[in-house]
């Protein structure tokens, strides 16, 4: 493992990593990524320790990767699903934090539908002096640090599997594309991305990339350019990042139809022929197959990440709850 310190209690944004936090979190992943391909995948790191996944909001990846990663560090976990939580008979979001906290709980990770609230659960836990830790597993269109830090070591360690660090993205061309406006997966990822020293080229219909969005790139660390069209974000690029439409998020009809968009943005066979010839694709997911990438691409392993997006997610919610856990890489 990394032998950095790590002093973070929190980890609510990526807008604030520094590239040693980055390179830490890479490595101990990688030695996490060690861990599990043993045939005991258990280690006891966080033996006696409690971590509470709360999501407010429906999950099946994150959810259940960030359940085994606890489980694989040997913590006792719990599981919150507001379907079925006194929130149904009024009680506030504060208040259900509290009773988790009552209960030994040292680890929150929180998923909510509004932005901001798992840094408002971190505050409180702060304003009542207590050492518990909060994991901003996605909340509203703000960011998704898990998320973005999987896809950073998925491609680091493609690069690199000995050694995953950030400096093996400095120039190389990244392009995000489809429905940017609603993605706490693309913010989050243009934060590691631009300040791993990559390129980032951003495109989406306007409607899901509006002009304004370039405001909020102005204050990454690194180069962001923004496209409505397709074929120059794709022009050399050295990996491509295609993401759900999230018609759940959508207040409007913002595109003439699913058929359309994948005339003009999904991600084929033929449209990688514009990029590098060893590009590879990346999917968040989950994936509407047909509409954000084809059928063939998704599944063909000369081109996808997508399944080791998959796996690579176990190993860096271990290292982000040791991490904080433990408070040593």
């Amino acid at each position: 493992m990394s032998n950095n310190t790590w002093s973070r209690h929190h980890i609510l944004s990526l807008a604030d990593f520094t590239t040693d936090e980055y390179d830490t979190v890479l490595q101990t992943a990688a030695s996490f990524q060690e861990v599990l391909s043993r045939r005991t995948k258990k280690v006891p790191t966080l033996q006696g320790q409690v971590v509470a996944n709360l999501f407010f909001e429906a999950s099946t990846r994150t959810r259940s990767s960030f359940e085994l990663a606890a489980k694989r560090l040997s913590a006792d976990t719990l599981n919150f699903a507001s379907g079925s939580s006194s929130m149904t008979k009024g009680e506030t979001i504060l208040d259900t934090a509290k009773t988790y906290l009552a209960m030994g709980t040292d680890i929150m990770v929180i998923r909510h539908r509004e932005a901001g609230v798992p840094h408002a659960i971190a505050q409180e836990m702060d304003r009542l002096g207590v050492k518990v830790s909060v994991l901003n597993a996605g909340d509203g269109q703000h960011e998704h640090p898990s998320q973005g830090l999987l896809d950073l070591f998925t491609i680091c360690s493609l690069l690199d599997p000995d050694l995953p660090r950030v400096e093996l993205l400095k120039e190389k061309k990244i392009a995000i594309v489809g429905d940017i406006l609603h993605s706490r997966v693309a913010r989050s990822n243009i934060w590691s991305l631009t300040a791993s020293g990559a390129d980032v080229h951003l495109a989406a219909p306007p409607t899901l990339l509006p002009k304004l969005f370039a405001d909020y790139c102005e204050n990454t660390p690194g180069k962001v350019f923004l496209h409505w069209e397709l074929e120059p974000a794709l022009q050399d690029a050295d990996f491509v990042m295609t993401l759900r439409l999230q018609k759940e998020r959508m207040s409007a009809h913002l595109l003439p139809s699913l058929r359309e968009y994948h005339q003009m943005f999904g991600m084929t066979h033929s449209r990688l022929q514009l990029c590098q010839p060893n590009v590879k694709v990346l999917h968040p997911g989950p994936v509407n197959r047909g509409v954000e990438i084809s059928s063939e691409l998704m599944d063909d392993p000369e081109f996808s990440l997508i399944q080791a997006q998959v796996s690579s997610g176990v190993a860096v919610r271990m290292a982000l709850l040791y991490l904080i856990g433990s408070g040593r890489a």
